[in-house]
């Protein structure tokens, strides 16, 4: 059974898909990116506050699934530009605690709306 998770914490799908999904015991959440969800307009900043930006919009999100960052098991980082990965990686290692989700950290050619950071995870429920 699959249920589309939704939350004003983050901001609205720009697109056919959900916020989230939970399925059974698992949440899988859609890549965010540094969109303040209250403006629906990216984030002025570095790396650094374009991270803190997409974790928020996790939390809120896994939040409305019943979960939270410490539930999660994996994710996937997309950045423009893999010299942003040092200054990414501080900012993420704030967000989890041990053991760390699995993770992979992709260089894209182009992140939705010029976004210099998007990251999906997957996480348990309940």
């Amino acid at each position: 059974m699959r249920e589309a998770v939704s939350t004003s914490a983050a901001p609205a799908a720009i697109g056919p898909y959900s916020q989230a999904v939970r399925a059974g015991s698992l949440v899988f959440v859609s890549g965010q990116i540094p969109l303040d969800p209250a403006t629906g307009t990216m984030v002025d900043g570095d790396i650094a506050v374009q991270t803190h930006r997409v974790f928020r919009n996790l939390a809120g999100i896994l939040e409305a699934a019943g979960s939270s960052l410490d539930r999660v098991v994996r994710a996937t980082v997309y950045l423009a530009d893999m010299n942003d990965f040092a200054a990414m990686n501080e900012v993420y290692a704030g967000y989890f605690s041990s053991p760390a989700p699995a993770r992979s950290t992709i260089q894209a050619a182009r992140l939705p709306r010029d976004a210099r950071v998007e990251i999906d995870v997957i996480a348990e429920v309940g």
